[in-house]
């Protein structure tokens, strides 16, 4: 009998065509841990499977893809789905991935973590870009669902509480994949027109499912971009979402952001009658003290008698004007008995009372005063100043007698 002989690819698809038609491979699902993953520009993700005994290679193409949840990552542990087969390109078999879930926990968890990691990175959560909301608030933009009950409850709150404020409601959907693009359009446009003081987001309480439009990074960084600042209202108060971790601030539920956004009308009227009484009480200690004051004024002396008023002040100004002259003449007594004592010394080498005892004082025709002999020639004309007048005269002879010898010019 002659062997038959069969080509590669023949063996391939065989191969194949053996495994197509197991259908226990055609629909199979494997748990195992990823590692080797890569994601391709195509959109399409390699990875391997792998347990402690074995490993098995996997494709997910784009198609299936898009509708995962979270982000695989190499060491996570998963359950995938799809159906075994052979490329007979290569003649590897793998897993042609139609479907994967976290093992142990749900893809919304795993997608949750994941994304709050990720803005958390990024100081989307950063308590320093929060926005302190206003204390009396003229408007409030509401973004919710026109039909849930939410919308209600927190109209119902704030008309008791504020009635003061306008409200606005910019209806849109909280659920489904139309969801998370109406709620960040809504966001823009309230920005955009400053529709608000503050904007309030949120819906009533749900599964995670229900609740995950609020998850949606879309809608985190509408609202972290927020200009106005924005509550976040989502179901019941065990209930977390990502716009939680983002908004400014974050109620509990949809009937606590009512609360939180306008003051209390019973308060502020309690606050200002408080406030009434205390101005009130402030102006009557006020009147009391003023009217002590007039009292006061009223008795003074002053105005009961107007004229003792000026005799007091006449008796001062006459008390200051004696010490004024006392103290002036203190102060020109001794510049006096100075000046006294100059005059005398004056007085004492004045020339006229030289020339009253006898002496003469000579000039010159120039007005100069002769103190020598020497100064003086024949025919000179002097003026001789006595002590009661003077005397012109023309000089004759003159005799020089020197002091210490006695001699005269002659002489010598």
């Amino acid at each position: 009998m002659e062997q038959r002989v069969f080509s590669v690819s023949e063996v391939n698809n065989y191969i194949k065509n053996t495994l197509d038609s197991d259908p226990l491979l055609g629909e199979i699902f494997i748990r195992g841990e990823i590692s080797n993953y890569k994601l391709y520009p195509s959109g399409h993700h390699y990875f391997t499977l792998k347990d402690p005994e074995g490993a098995i290679r996997c494709v997910m193409f784009r198609g299936q893809a898009v509708r995962l949840r979270f982000r695989p990552e190499n060491g996570m542990k998963v359950i995938a789905f799809g159906r075994i087969t052979v490329f007979p390109r290569d003649g590897a078999y793998q897993l042609y991935c139609s479907g994967l879930s976290p093992d142990g926990i749900g893809d919304l968890h795993v997608a949750f973590e994941q994304l709050k990691e990720k803005l958390y990175q990024e100081g989307l959560f950063d308590p320093a870009h929060k926005k302190p909301l206003p204390k009396y608030p003229e408007r409030i933009a509401i973004i919710t669902s026109s039909a849930g009950a939410a919308v209600h409850d927190m109209i119902r709150v704030i008309r008791r509480r504020y009635p003061l404020v306008k409200l606005l409601l910019l209806p849109v959907r909280v659920q489904g994949a139309e969801a998370p693009a109406e709620i960040v359009g809504a966001l823009r446009y309230a920005n955009r027109w400053k529709l608000g003081d503050i904007i309030i987001t949120g819906r009533g309480g749900g599964s995670i499912e229900d609740l995950w439009a609020f998850n949606d990074e879309r809608v985190a960084r509408a609202i972290y971009e927020s200009e106005i600042p924005v509550i976040s209202a989502v179901g019941h108060e065990p209930d977390v979402t990502i716009a939680d971790f983002v908004a400014d601030v974050r109620a509990a539920t949809p009937s606590n952001a009512a609360e939180i956004a306008v003051p209390d009308r019973a308060e502020i009227l309690e606050r200002l009658r408080s406030a009434e009484n205390t101005m009130a009480g402030s102006q009557r200690r006020r009147l009391d003290l003023l009217r002590q004051n007039l009292e006061t004024l009223r008795r003074k002396r002053s105005l009961t008698d107007p004229m003792a008023f000026l005799q007091d002040k006449r008796m001062l100004l006459g008390y200051v004007q004696k010490n004024l002259s006392h103290a002036g003449e203190s102060l020109l007594a001794a510049p006096r008995r100075k000046l006294g004592a100059l005059a005398a010394s004056v007085d004492a080498l004045s020339p006229l009372k030289v020339l009253g005892r006898g002496y003469a004082m000579v000039t010159d025709r120039a007005g100069q005063v002769v103190r020598s002999v020497q100064d003086i020639q024949i025919d000179d004309e002097l003026s001789i100043t006595l002590g009661d007048g003077t005397a012109r005269c023309r000089v004759e002879e003159t005799v020089y007698q020197e002091a210490e010898h006695g001699k005269s010019k002659e002489e010598l």
